[in-house]
């Protein structure tokens, strides 16, 4: 492993994704620390007027919950949890809201669960509300759902939230606030031998060894669960920091390239990822035909598929489905995720994006398949 982290990683993130773990938010499960949050919040807001993008994703529902309801323990029933969860939601927004327009920025709440990102149109509304939401300077403020949900309180965390957040809006880093400084070789608390890993490859075999086990009585994560986020935010080309939430300035220093805690470098280029999950992953659902002048368009130019350029539409999809790109001789020349569904296809297939509201009942928007999320199979 090297031992100097990559300053450029970071100084060049354009789109970042924060996590904040239950501990620090609640100061170890005392109530929401309203200092601590309005110092991450006067460090977001920084970025943002730098020209980042940055999403928050924070823990700490069901532990103001418990606080609020008067529980010294975390309760074992689902139902408890999600009604603390309920309770302490409130406290959570209106923290994040109070803070962050204390530092003159917007703020919206967030609530995903797992289905909502493995559901593919419910991946695109989430992906293009959160897009809308960045590109107009509000900072979107993330938690897992755990009112509605039962998996995702029981097996899940909000390291893997954090991931797959980064992975859905393909942020270029995610940055993991923790009550620890970084990874170590050991627990430095039983190990005095331990040396702390400056920086790694995220998805290194070795790193799941070296993480630790549980976490505190408050979170439900560890540092397993950290490294394991890397590896998964990796696969959309992010890079992960584990660095510790009390450090001073620790967002500020990060994206001016300063080395603060453990750095897991992605492997993997952000287009290479992206066209590898469309094309090596995904089963496609239909297809839709177009003429010569949209196919030299999107094979030839790489520009998004229009659907005036579409002569026929093929099977039954949904808005987010995968589906094909035919020639007129009926070859595939790309595939991508649908922004509509076969039966709205064909009603404008043909048609220029500004027939769309008399035909739709609604504008949405104006490709059928955004380049973006497009990739060439020809």
């Amino acid at each position: 492993m090297q031992e100097k982290t990559g300053s450029e990683v970071l100084r060049n993130a354009r789109r970042i994704v924060v996590k904040v773990g239950s501990s620090l938010v609640t100061n170890e499960g005392r109530g929401l620390d309203a200092d601590a949050i309005g110092h991450w919040c006067g460090q977001l807001a920084a970025l943002v007027k730098d020209g980042r993008e940055v999403i928050m994703v924070s823990s700490g529902a069901i532990a103001e919950g418990m606080k609020r309801l008067g529980w010294a323990t975390r309760p074992k029933g689902i139902h408890e949890l999600q009604a603390a969860a309920a309770v302490g939601q409130m406290g959570l927004a209106q923290v994040y809201e109070t803070k962050l327009r204390e530092s003159g920025i917007g703020s919206a709440q967030v609530l995903l669960t797992h289905a909502d990102l493995a559901d593919r149109e419910r991946y695109l509304n989430a992906r293009s509300t959160l897009l809308t939401l960045l590109g107009l300077g509000v900072v979107p403020v993330i938690n897992e759902n755990d009112t509605v949900v039962n998996d995702e309180i029981k097996f899940g965390d909000n390291d893997t939230l954090g991931a797959l957040v980064a992975n859905l809006v393909e942020a270029d880093a995610l940055i993991i606030l923790t009550d620890q400084k970084g990874l170590y070789t050991a627990d430095p608390r039983k190990d005095p031998a331990a040396q702390f890993v400056h920086q790694a490859n995220a998805g290194d075999a070795a790193l799941e060894a070296m993480a630790g086990g549980a976490g505190s009585s408050i979170g439900k994560g560890g540092m397993i669960t950290k490294i394991l986020a890397a590896k998964r935010a990796a696969g959309s080309g992010a890079s992960t920091v584990i660095a510790w939430g009390r450090e001073p300035q620790a967002l500020i220093r990060l994206s001016q390239g300063e080395a603060i805690g453990t750095l897991l470098v992605a492997q993997t280029q952000k287009k290479q990822a992206r066209k590898q999950w469309m094309a090596d992953h995904l089963q496609m659902r239909g297809s839709v035909t177009v003429d010569a002048g949209a196919a030299g368009k999107v094979r030839d130019e790489g520009k998004s598929l229009l659907p005036i350029g579409m002569t026929a539409v093929q099977g039954e999809f949904s808005r987010g489905d995968v589906i094909a790109v035919l020639d007129a001789d009926g070859a595939e020349i790309a595939r991508g995720l649908a922004n509509y569904s076969s039966s709205e296809a064909r009603l404008i297939c043909r048609k220029s994006s500004s027939e769309f509201e008399k035909l739709l009942g609604y504008t949405g928007e104006p490709e059928m398949l955004h380049r973006t999320n497009l990739v060439l199979t020809r």
